[in-house]
């Protein structure tokens, strides 16, 4: 430290200077997760109609209004486990087309699950919606799911107040 005419000077020893830049003071963005991908799924009405929801429709990519399917199931089984629909041209035979209902569109079927196996009327059922390739056509598989509404009966220790029955 020097000193002319009352003034204070430092001399510093200049080092290698690292300077920041407006990027390095923001959050990093931390990429987002690839969400995994949505399960599509449908119900069977107790009238005997798969119902499909207007999003999974959208979700599916086709104009249901215009496309015709072929419906099937697995050669040899008994039980329906799944159904198959394949889409198909309008001017073949044996081909099914969804009708428009209010929220959702609908393909009858009430005769083919009954002869299935699937009792609609008493229980209800869901799909799960996967597609796959068949003779180079996106197809769709429906695999049924027994949906059970039935709640558990109560087996823990019983709370409260005892009833007047059973203090008698």
């Amino acid at each position: 430290m020097y000193t002319f005419n009352t003034k204070i000077y430092f001399f510093m020893k200049l080092t290698s200077l690292k300077f920041f830049s407006p990027k390095e003071n923001s959050k990093p963005v931390v990429e987002k997760k690839v969400s995994k991908p949505t399960i599509l799924k449908g119900y069977i009405s107790p009238a005997g109609k798969l119902v499909f929801p207007d999003k999974t429709v959208d979700k599916l990519g086709f104009d249901p209004s215009n496309t015709h399917f072929k419906i099937g199931s697995q050669a040899g089984k008994r039980k329906l486990s799944s159904l198959y629909l394949v889409p198909a041209s309008s001017d073949e035979s044996d081909v099914f087309q969804m009708t428009k209902a209010a929220k959702s569109y609908s393909i009858p079927l009430g005769v083919i699950l009954k002869s299935g196996g699937v009792d609609y009327a008493t229980t209800k059922h869901s799909f799960i919606i996967n597609s796959f390739e068949y003779e180079g056509v996106t197809a769709y598989e429906l695999q049924l799911v027994k949906e059970s509404a039935d709640k558990p009966a109560y087996t823990g220790k019983p709370r409260g107040r005892k009833r007047k029955d059973a203090q008698q």
